[in-house]
């Protein structure tokens, strides 16, 4: 088997898109843009797809029309290890775009993101099933995740 990635498609934004998230996630590049040939379905030249990595991941921009929009059944998960990593990916993702419940959001292309804390998942899949409780509640009434808040919350 060759790969396995994840095809987004857009509505002329692939390229736009692909730039901006390349420069939100660390560990992330753009490896190759392709245009649409004579044969179409797009203008001979434009933009067809634009493949790209967000931390290893491999990711295909495609530019295939108005057809279909994103909603929140897929999202791309972004797992944190500090409250600054949180704040600025939140800060940058939902510029133009707007934020959800218990730490996802919309970016400006309609995509949903989920923006992370690796301590949350040690906190609910501990073994103190009171504490992980106290932990998801508090969340479930959070935008962006607030991780000394969760904390409190997990120590009672």
């Amino acid at each position: 088997m060759g790969s396995v990635s994840t095809c987004l498609w857009f509505d002329g934004q692939a390229e736009e898109a692909a730039r901006f998230y390349t420069s939100v996630v660390k560990n992330s590049r753009i490896t190759d843009v392709v245009p649409y040939g004579d044969a179409g379905p797009g203008p001979t030249g434009s933009v067809m797809v634009v493949l790209f990595e967000l931390d290893g991941q491999e990711f295909i921009g495609l530019n295939g029309g108005p057809q279909f929009t994103f909603d929140e059944a897929i999202s791309i998960h972004l797992t944190c290890d500090s409250q600054e990593e949180i704040d600025e990916l939140w800060e940058k993702l939902t510029a133009g775009g707007e934020e959800g419940p218990c730490g996802w959001l919309k970016d400006r292309y309609g995509l949903s993101w989920q923006v992370d804390s690796r301590e949350l998942h040690e906190m609910i899949s501990g073994a103190d099933k009171e504490a992980a409780a106290r932990a998801t509640k508090a969340m479930l009434q959070m935008k962006k995740l607030d991780v000394q808040a969760l904390r409190d919350a997990y120590a009672g």
